[in-house]
């Protein structure tokens, strides 16, 4: 087993001393559930520890970390992820010239529409750089023998050489997750015991010493190895006669084979194929179905479905903005409405009726209206969570320690959702640690739930200023019973923002 896997097992599985007190303090909504240290990060990239290439090709030598030309050409674990999102690309310029005929779409800024110059992923000036390390333990109702995941963030980055010698380094829209598990089953500590859930979240909640928990009997690195995420915002469309500004961002998922050990292009999670499901009749039947029946709209409801693989999409294009309603202005990503001459998947009647039956069997916790079942069938796809309150379509742009003067009091750069949802992932890492059956659920992704209502409270992320409310508290006729309990602090008032009838954002009272 190579150090450098070591190590990796080692951060993976804890928070520890990456984070010091004074960024603790001023990141206090990821302690425990994140490392975003700025100078543990350049560490652990600077010195080739924790870099895309190591962990994929740890028996190689030399201590540099790889440019993107050299990590895609050398390293076959990831030979089909370029010409995955090269057909991507593909496919998505011929449908943008098929809607804006009129636009010229290129690289550069001699071009009507802007796109993801795509040269960035074979070139020797680039890499990508490690941005965040996140702990996902609250996925593990996904997986429970692996305890959820650990996912390692990185951001492409440019480095271009100045006439003094200097090097300057420019950060592109993109980023690239590896998802670890969070452990192998088999997995066991320096004693020989296995290393349980528990211990693990431990791990991260003691804030301990991480270079102390190097060694052990740890298992081969594949065992680990989930899949890898990509993001990139694919083009930028400046405002014309024709559209109003918008960024359009391009979501893939390549899942392990360990049997070939490549990244093989996958189906996203709950991504809802809505074209293909809404043109195929036995599709659109089955699927509503199954969603509606009472164990899946438990789960639906509750954020933690699981959507069977048939029912989804290989790739996804995020439009931002979206405003705050999503699911409404971005149809494509919700089914309750059909286009031209298709039937919707599901009509008012479907849900009033599957809800009332739920509510009586007293499951319900977030949907209680059609227009909360629509938004948890926005916000549970990745396109529609990267939507809501997202920066652009990313959550997690990462912690930019590439900065001139980068900072221990640095905050975490990252989406008002993200921040908002860790007093929930920690809660369910304090339940792990303490043996007892964490509560995976979760609410909608434009407000955190009420288990974070003390520590959250007054802050953009609850009902402080510019957090999502319903405006049923200004005394609108629209307020919606799913999103009634969204009210602002003391001094701020519910006003309608953008283009949404229920949703609104927490301001200063005017008189």
């Amino acid at each position: 087993m190579s150090r450098a896997f070591a190590i990796l097992v080692a951060v993976v599985v804890m928070l520890g001393g990456t984070l010091s007190r004074s960024a603790a303090e001023n990141a206090s909504f990821t302690s425990g559930t994140a490392i975003t240290d700025p100078d543990l990060l350049r560490k652990l990239d600077q010195t080739d520890t924790l870099t895309i290439s190591r962990l994929l090709w740890p028996e190689r030598s030399g201590n540099v970390p790889l440019t993107t030309d050299l990590l895609f050409s050398s390293l076959p674990q990831l030979k089909d992820i370029p010409p995955a999102i090269d057909a991507e690309f593909d496919r998505y310029i011929l449908h943008q010239k098929a809607a804006y005929p009129t636009e010229t779409i290129g690289v550069g800024e001699g071009f009507d529409v802007q796109l993801f110059d795509r040269a960035n992923l074979t070139s020797a000036g680039t890499r990508f750089v490690l941005a965040g390390i996140v702990n996902r333990m609250d996925r593990a109702y996904v997986s429970e023998e692996s305890c959820g995941e650990i996912r390692l963030i990185y951001r492409l980055v440019r480095f271009d050489s100045k006439p003094d010698g200097a090097t300057t380094a420019t950060r592109l829209p993109m980023t690239f997750n590896l998802v670890m598990k969070a452990r192998d089953a088999r997995q066991s500590d320096a004693n020989g015991s296995p290393i349980s859930c528990a211990e693990l979240a431990r791990r991260w909640l003691d804030n301990g010493d991480w270079q102390g928990l190097i060694g052990g009997n740890f298992s081969p690195r594949d065992a680990m190895l989930d899949r890898i995420e990509t993001n990139i915002q694919i083009l930028i469309a400046p405002k014309s006669a024709l559209h109003d500004f918008r960024s359009d961002y391009l979501l893939e998922v390549f899942r392990y084979n360990a049997a070939t050990k490549t990244f093989e292009q996958s189906t996203l999670e709950n991504q809802i194929d809505r074209n293909r499901i809404v043109a195929d009749d036995d599709l659109r039947r089955d699927f509503k179905a199954w969603l509606l029946t009472p164990e899946n709209l438990r789960a639906f409801d509750r954020g933690t479905v699981l959507i069977p693989e048939k029912f989804l999409a290989r790739s996804a294009i995020v439009p931002t903005p979206a405003g705050l309603d999503a699911s409404a202005l971005q149809p494509e990503f919700g089914m309750m409405q059909g286009e031209g001459n298709d039937e919707p998947v599901f009509t008012d009647n479907d849900v009033v009726g599957a809800l009332k039956q739920a509510a009586a069997r007293g499951e319900m916790q977030n949907i209680r209206s059609v227009a909360g079942f629509q938004r948890r069938l926005n916000d549970v796809t990745c396109a529609g969570c990267h939507q809501t309150r997202g920066i652009g379509g990313f959550h997690f742009p990462g912690v930019d320690w590439l900065a001139d003067k980068p900072s221990n009091s640095t905050i975490v750069p990252a989406s008002p959702h993200f921040v908002g949802d860790q007093v929930r992932r920690r809660d369910i890492l304090t339940a792990f640690a303490a043996g007892k059956s964490p509560d995976f659920s979760r609410g909608f992704a434009s407000r955190p739930q009420t288990r974070g209502s003390r520590e959250l409270a007054g802050t953009e992320y609850q009902d402080g200023w510019g957090a999502h409310c319903s405006l049923q508290e200004a005394g609108s006729e629209t307020g919606d019973r799913s999103f009634t309990s969204w009210s602002c602090a003391k001094g701020l008032s519910c006003q309608a923002a953008a283009a949404s009838r229920r949703i609104g954002m927490c301001f200063i009272t005017t008189r």
